[in-house]
């Protein structure tokens, strides 16, 4: 039985891109550290994938973002809709 985090990786490229579309999109610092978390939910109204995308800055300030899509369908027009800032 699989839990929330799938043993399958995400494709390294896909992960570069995503990260890359959000440092220009919110004007990250190249010294912000960016993650990415594919999750998984099998409960009612939560969706099946979910990409959580994390931003570090080196002052410690933190931002994270939820697109409900697998990284490797996350496109500009996504991050576009996101609000926030680091």
């Amino acid at each position: 039985m699989r839990g929330l985090f799938d043993n399958a990786r995400p494709d390294p490229a896909a992960i570069d891109r995503v990260k890359t579309m959000f440092m220009e999109a919110f004007g990250l610092p190249e010294d912000t550290l960016v993650s990415l978390a594919e999750l998984r939910c099998r409960e009612p109204g939560c969706p099946p994938i979910e990409t959580v995308v994390t931003a570090r800055s080196v002052d410690g300030k933190v931002a994270d973002w939820r697109v409900h899509k697998p990284i490797k369908d996350i496109v500009s027009e996504d991050i576009a809709a996101l609000s926030g800032s680091l």
